[in-house]
């Protein structure tokens, strides 16, 4: 059986301990977290294509060697950028399927573009900001910053090193949410767009 034991905490750690050795011999990127394994590598050619090939047959050699089995299910090819020649790969003598979308770690992941990412995490930092308004009275600065700090902005950054806005389009999305928590506070109605967007930080 594969995966980590639920409600444990030496479970986990044993897991961690046991698939420690997994990248031995990997070439390319390998991630682990938890019971979540990802392979990565650069082709733009087919030295690059036999690589992560390479690799996977090496990662099923050591499921094997280790008695422990990859949910073949699960996993998926997902190729990036322009003119990315989209080979096939195998796990085994299975070939992986493609996907044009993978969920990774709460981070959409999709082919040549980020906007469904902005999109998500702008309408969660509404829907926290409906909440506050619903809930708190007060309109002070010291009471809504805190939780617009604690609440909203932690969707407007979560992953933004992945999938950090390169269109106007998207900053305006995101810039949206803030001034419409910038309304909520009382006392900026005198202040300039930009100077609103600086009072939170």
């Amino acid at each position: 059986m594969s995966g980590v034991p639920q409600e444990s905490v030496l479970g986990p750690a044993l897991f961690n301990i046991f698939v420690g050795d997994m990248d031995s011999g990997i070439k390319c990127t390998l991630s682990k977290f938890a019971d979540n394994t990802k392979l990565c590598g650069v082709v733009n050619m087919l030295e690059g294509r036999d690589a992560i090939q390479r690799d996977l047959d090496r990662l099923e050699r050591w499921a094997r060697a280790n008695r422990m089995k990859f949910n073949k299910a699960e996993c998926k090819v997902l190729h990036l950028g322009w003119g990315n020649p989209k080979h096939n790969y195998r796990l085994g003598r299975e070939w992986i399927e493609s996907s044009l979308e993978k969920k990774n770690w709460g981070c959409w992941w999709m082919i040549n573009h980020m906007s469904w990412q902005r999109a998500l995490a702008a309408q969660k930092a509404n829907c926290m900001l409906d909440c506050i308004k619903r809930n708190v009275t007060s309109g002070l600065r010291e009471v809504i910053l805190p939780l617009y700090s604690a609440l909203m902005r932690p969707h407007l950054q979560y992953c933004i090193q992945l999938w950090g806005s390169q269109y106007k389009k998207d900053m305006d999305l995101l810039e949206r949410v803030q001034r419409r928590a910038t309304k909520v506070m009382r006392g900026l109605e005198h202040l300039s767009h930009k100077d609103r967007l600086r009072e939170l930080g």
